[in-house]
């Protein structure tokens, strides 16, 4: 979960242009017209780090609630109502108007936090437009030019507290296991991946054959699955034997070298976003071929993207000396994936429908796994232990001194450690911190983020 931020303002005053800047790229219309945008739109904006969920509002018009601004003022007030902090953006060429002081007087009256921004106040004809935004009493001003990015640290300084916050508040919530799990089929061509999902569904719902190739589209198809395997804490804390899952089949996705048609490039880069939407993506191999340079790599593209990874054998009823094949494989990936450790390993049967409940079992279970938050107090008592057990080096005799951890997110479990001289800190050690966090807070077989940063006050600490 991202905290929510509204960009309010009367018409033409640059939000969206703002919107645009904060989400990279160029999601609104923009336009010298007053009123180009309409409908509330949002984006996933990242200000120098700062992740947040990005909302552009309809300039907010002093009109009758029947006619098409007096709707859009609705639509702006919802945005509102539902955001954890607001940016009032005023036009500094332009100075304070009569509107201006209108949504002041209603944004003062609302629940939620506002902060003032004076947008094209690049040059000295915003100077008096900054004077005059004190009185609308938001307290400082923040200077900004949409169009050219001035003023985006002060921004971020002003955001950043109510970020931060909004994270700590919902770190404590769980996840909701009774959510559908979002899980894509990946691999290469004729894996078997649209029959898995037939035999799941128990309905030709998918095109199969012994071509290769058939998928183009990535297919979405909403399921449930009947688990029979749940215990009574499970039971007890609120989850249905029926899960939900949200199938994503996928286009084979072959050695980059080896594609030239348009269309199989355009199917391919449809796979490769399914596996950015999914929460847990299972790599289908054949028995009949084992394991491959490219299924590596769609496994390292897949933990690079933080997502949870499941990788299924199929076509085990007609594999030559199994147990050979399966030590093979397990060998080679530990191997070829050393980055992420016991990844799990399922042998199924797309045509018999052998052993599908333990794939989607080992789904639920990762996904679990890749949610879950590990409490300060324990968090803190691994690291002193680590720390004890393994000082960090000392190289050229300057201590290299970490002081403490954070777990900063999940999905995927990221964690940030603060400390002086981490840039002399070697590969070596930082891999021993993570395959820690792995065995000793359990997280083994999902992507765990480490970072390692100085404290941002460079007096700190200062020996």
């Amino acid at each position: 979960m991202l905290p929510n931020i509204a960009i309010i303002g009367r018409p033409n005053v640059g939000k969206s242009t703002l919107f645009n800047r904060l989400v990279g790229k160029k999601l609104a219309l923009v336009d010298d017209r007053p009123g180009v945008t309409r409908d509330r739109r949002e984006g996933a904006a990242n200000l120098l780090g700062l992740e947040f969920n990005a909302i552009d509002t309809a300039g907010y018009e002093d009109e009758d609630a029947k006619s098409l601004p007096g709707r859009m003022r609705k639509q702006t007030e919802m945005a509102v109502a539902g955001a954890e902090l607001a940016i009032f953006v005023i036009d500094g060429r332009a100075g304070l108007t009569p509107l201006d002081e209108e949504i002041a007087r209603w944004l003062r009256s609302a629940k939620t936090p506002v902060i003032l921004l004076v947008n094209k106040a690049e040059g000295n004809a915003a100077q008096s437009g900054i004077l005059e935004s004190y009185a609308l009493g938001f307290g400082d001003p923040i200077p900004f030019s949409a169009e050219h990015g001035d003023g985006m640290a002060d921004l971020f300084q002003a955001i950043q507290p109510y970020v931060e916050g909004f994270k700590v508040a919902a770190a404590d919530e769980p996840t909701d296991e009774r959510a559908p799990l979002k899980m894509a089929i990946v691999g290469r061509p004729n894996a078997g991946k649209s029959t898995l999902i037939n035999k799941m569904l128990g309905e030709d719902r998918l095109i199969t054959g012994p071509e290769a190739g058939i998928t183009r589209d990535s297919i979405t198809v909403d399921w449930s699955w009947h688990d029979n395997a749940l215990t009574e804490e499970d039971l007890l804390d609120g989850i249905e034997p029926d899960r939900r899952v949200r199938l994503i089949d996928t286009a084979g996705m072959r050695k980059r070298a080896k594609v030239n048609d348009k269309l199989e490039k355009l199917s391919v880069a449809d796979a490769k976003r399914s596996i950015d939407f999914a929460e847990v993506v299972v790599l289908l191999l054949d028995a009949t071929k084992g394991l491959e340079a490219q299924d590596l790599r769609i496994a390292d593209q897949t933990i690079q993207e933080g997502r949870c990874l499941v990788i299924a054998i199929n076509k085990w009823d007609v594999a030559e000396g199994p147990s050979k094949l399966f030590n093979g494989i397990r060998a080679a990936l530990d191997d070829g994936l050393a980055q992420v450790r016991d990844v799990p390993l399922i042998t199924i049967s797309a045509f018999t429908g052998k052993g599908i409940d333990q794939l989607l079992k080992a789904a639920f279970n990762s996904r679990r796994v890749w949610s879950q938050r590990v409490s300060t107090g324990k968090l803190n008592r691994w690291f002193e232990d680590a720390i004890t057990d393994n000082p960090p080096p000392a190289p050229g005799g300057k201590r290299i001194k970490l002081r403490y951890i954070t777990q900063a997110k999940t999905r995927p479990p990221s964690f940030v450690i603060f400390g002086t001289r981490v840039d002399d800190l070697p590969e070596s050690y930082r891999r021993y911190l993570i395959n820690g966090i792995r065995r000793e807070l359990g997280f083994g077989g999902v992507p765990v983020r480490l970072i390692i940063r100085a404290p941002k006050n460079p007096y700190h600490d200062k020996e």
